[in-house]
Order: C-alpha cells, then structure tokens, then sequence
C-alpha cells in the first residue's frame, strides 16, 4: 500500500503496542506516537514561517531525534528537506543557501545569516499536535554535494515523497529491522537508510557522533541487525584492542554495508575474518542514483578488489580516452546509464551532469571490468597523480601506507615538482603512540612488497586532526591546494598553519 511519507509515524503509531521506540540518541527516545506529534507540532510552525508545498527547508542539525521530527514536518506540508552540516562555515552555507533557496532554514550556524530561520534548539510551543494532512513533496528529498571541488550543486531526489508499506527490502533492511546509524544524517547513505528503517517500521538507533566501542557496545544492547559504515569507521574499530573489540555480542549483525569511500583489502579482509563473509556488503554509485554496484563478502573473495556487479535498473559502460567502450580488464572512465533513461533518477540545482549525447553519465570515476563483469575502481579522474608519464591512483598509495599498523588514516595528494611535474605527497593520521620520523624514515621498506618504487610517497606530513570525517569523506582538492600554495611560499615545506601540522622529512 502507497502512503505518504509524512503519515508513517501515524501509521506505525495505530499499528505497534502503545510505548514502541521509533528512535533513540542516547538516553532521548521517541516512541511512534511522539514522533507523529512532534512532527505535526513543527509542521504547524514551520507553515506559519511561511513554508508550503514545493518549497524547500534546509536542515542544519546534528543527529538527533529533533532531526526526524523535522524531516516528517516538512513531508507533512509536501515540502522538500535538504540535510546540511550544522557546522559549515559561513560562506559555504552562503553558497549552498543561494542555489537552493529555502523558504526555512532550522537550525545550522548563527553566522548563515539566513533570511528566515529557527535555531537548533527551537521548540513549537503553542502549536496543535493532532494529525496534519498536506500535498506529497514530488521530490522526498535534496542532498548537497561538490563543495570541495567548486560550487555546491543540490541533487534532487525524482523519487516522490511516498512509500509502499509492503515494499522489498532495500539493501536488506527488512521490515521492523533493528537498525544502527553511525553516520552523519547531512550525507546521503545515513539519511536514506535511516529513513527506510523508519518507511519499514523498524527501530532506529542513533549516534551523535561515531565512537568505535560505544558502536559495539549499542549493537549488543539493542540487538542490532543492520548498519552501515564507512571504511573509516572500519579502521576504529579494528584499531580497538582485541580483549575490548571481542567482548560484545555481535550475533545479532545480519548485514554490515560499507560505502562512500575506497575500502583497503587488508581491512576488508579483516572484517570478513572477523565476521564472516556472508554479513558484509558493499556498495558503490552515487547519489544520483544512475547506478549502482554491490557486492558480498562471498562475491568479493572470488573478486578481491571488486566493488561488484551492476544491478538490474540501470547499465554500465567502461569509455576509453578515445570515447569507445574498452575491453575487460581495461581502464577506463566509468559511465552508467538508468533503464528509464538519463535524468530519470534526478536533476541538479547549480550544475550540469557529466553526460553524453547518448545520454551516458559519468561521475567522474575510473576502473575496469573483469570478464566476469565485476567492476574495479581506480580513482576519480580529478584526483589522479601524474609523475613523470606515470598514472598514480591515490586510493592505491592510501591503502598499502593505511595497511601500517601505526596508520590511522592516510590521505595522498600530488604536488608540485620541477622534475617529475608531480610528487606523492601523504599526510599522514598516527596513532599516540607513533613515532613520526621513524615511521616516514621506514615507510619506503614497509611499501616495497606492496606498490612499485614509483607511487611510493616522496615527502609526509603527519596531523593531529582527523583527516575524514565520520562519513569517510575528504577535501582532498581543498588539502592539494593549500599544500601547493605553502610550496609558492617555501620550496622546504616548513610554512604550516597553526593546526596542528608538522612536516616530516
């Protein structure tokens, strides 16, 4: 059965014992009932700030249960949310305000200086709880990207802000799954799999923010049988200590997906070890939705490297520079093209998608195909390190220097260089017990039995802040260009700001 997304919570709440949890962050728990009411209390306020339907509301809060009141609140006036970090500084949050255009913006920075706003912490006192019925949005949602390498562009969803009660699982989640979200609802993956628990009945389980045990420790709590991380998230919780990572039940773990950033085989293969090949999934696409790959455990030990097979709704081509599909086991750019036709899945707000006159699209990615169809990454075109002739992929220099057990996090950039016209450069996240210099000093003898001679990196620099935030994404064009620009300044390398940097070697 259709329903409107905005009547979810009314549904569940008429058909669950009176009390069920729908979500919970910490301590703060909503039941169907409250969440139903809350939303309707909002919804009021936010039509009185002038919201009505086909709209847009920008959504500038942390996880929280006060995040799926307000999404349930602007569905119920057939609006449209947009998730937006609450901490982005004020000229992004300009850029991104200017493209969209909402009527509201709840929450996010004083500074934003949003025409027609409500703070993070604002409360619909006054306002009539009891059941609000409005238009359907025609796009459930309208998620940002693109703002580390330009101007921001806005992806609206051309799904409709409905959902079929008895729909198949999606990625697995099944009806009145126990769900865990690690992630931060401003990216897509966290807020379309939290939401499709909701769509499914099912209990959502929230962190403010990602801390490996307490992920552990709230898998066993609330018997939690779906979640979703990213690769980062999976290097946490490896680094724990064995007696601390091995005291939880897991049991309960029927899938674990990964996605949004590249996986190192090393720690894929951990996880497998640890819990089984048939638990975890990973999948690649963008939020577009032109395509997708996904591959399991199984699968992926057949395939190592692969990111899988591409699924029945949607085709895929590998194009050469020369603009013709390459034979398996060539590199190539990665295009996708859905059944019902190019722009079928979404348009953008504030750009113009990667396509061809045949209507193929690209996202910017490349890789190759085996000849049993499963797809390879390389890198994304605008990342790649060329050194003197030769193609260095960042993700493959990333993953064999993370392999160091002393590595927290690696991220790879190409610099400047007179002779080779580019170098590898790695900034580097250790953890606290980590020696810098002797690190970078035996990094060349670690590498040699996993990249050739010519990818490895050429100078390090180690930081003290986290290189990926909690959803393994990284500015790495924003990172290149201001190390280019200290080089303009110091050819030594010894200008650094005051964050916390230190060059090494």
């Amino acid at each position: 059965m259709l329903i409107p997304m905005a009547d979810v919570p009314r549904w569940y709440a008429g058909r669950t014992p009176q009390g069920t949890v729908a979500i919970s962050h910490g301590t703060d728990t909503l039941s169907w009932e409250q969440l139903e009411r809350g939303a309707n209390a909002r919804a009021r306020a936010f039509a009185a700030k002038g919201v009505r339907p086909g709209d847009f509301v920008a959504i500038g809060l942390p996880n929280s249960n006060a995040f799926f009141e307000t999404t349930f609140a602007v569905w119920k006036l057939g609006a449209t949310p947009t998730s937006l970090s609450w901490r982005l500084p004020r000229g992004e949050a300009a850029a991104v305000l200017e493209t969209l255009k909402p009527t509201l913006v709840v929450g996010g920075e004083t500074d934003w200086n949003a025409p027609n706003a409500l703070p993070a912490g604002f409360v619909p006192e006054g306002m009539s709880d009891e059941p609000l019925s409005g238009p359907v949005a025609r796009y459930w949602k309208a998620m940002t990207s693109g703002g580390s390498t330009g101007r921001p562009k806005v992806i609206l969803d051309h799904q409709p802000a409905v959902v079929d009660t008895a729909f198949a699982p999606l990625l697995g989640i099944p009806h009145g799954v126990s769900m865990l979200n690690p992630g931060p609802l401003y990216h897509n993956a966290p807020f379309t799999v939290s939401h499709f628990a909701l769509f499914g009945g099912g209990r959502l389980t929230g962190m403010v923010k990602f801390e490996a045990e307490e992920t552990l420790r709230l898998i066993e709590a609330n018997r939690v049988q779906w979640v979703n991380f990213v690769p980062t998230m999976m290097h946490r919780i490896w680094a724990l200590p064995d007696e601390v990572r091995n005291a939880y039940d897991l049991s309960s773990l029927d899938i674990v997906f990964h996605m949004a950033a590249p996986m190192p085989p090393w720690l894929k293969e951990k996880w497998i070890e640890w819990l089984g090949p048939e638990r975890i999934y990973e999948l690649y696409g963008g939020t577009e939705r032109q395509g997708a790959t996904i591959i399991s455990g199984v699968e992926w030990l057949a395939h190592k490297g692969s990111v899988g097979k591409i699924g029945e709704s949607c085709r895929l081509r590998i194009i050469g520079e020369d603009g013709n599909d390459v034979s398996p086991g060539e590199t190539g750019e990665i295009y996708f093209l859905p059944n019902d036709g190019a722009g079928s899945t979404y348009h953008y707000l504030g750009a113009e998608p990667k396509r061809r006159p045949d209507g193929w699209e690209s996202l910017g990615d490349i890789g190759r195909l085996d000849a049993d169809g499963y797809l390879y990454l390389g890198d994304r075109l605008a990342d790649m390190i060329l050194r003197g002739g030769a193609n260095i992929y960042p993700a493959e220099v990333e993953a064999a220097v993370s392999a160091h057990p002393n590595v927290r996090s690696c991220i790879v950039v190409g610099l400047p260089d007179a002779e080779f016209g580019q170098r590898v450069h790695a900034i580097l996240e250790l953890d606290d017990t980590a020696d810098a210099q002797s690190i970078a000093g035996g990094m060349g003898d670690f590498l040699k039995e996993r990249l050739s001679r010519y990818k490895h990196p050429e100078s390090f620099e180690v930081v003290s802040i986290g290189l990926r935030d909690d959803s393994g994404k990284v500015r790495r064009t924003l990172l290149r260009d201001e190390r280019a620009a200290w080089l303009e300044h110091d050819r030594s390398f010894r200008i650094m700001p005051k964050a916390a940097r230190a060059r090494v070697g």
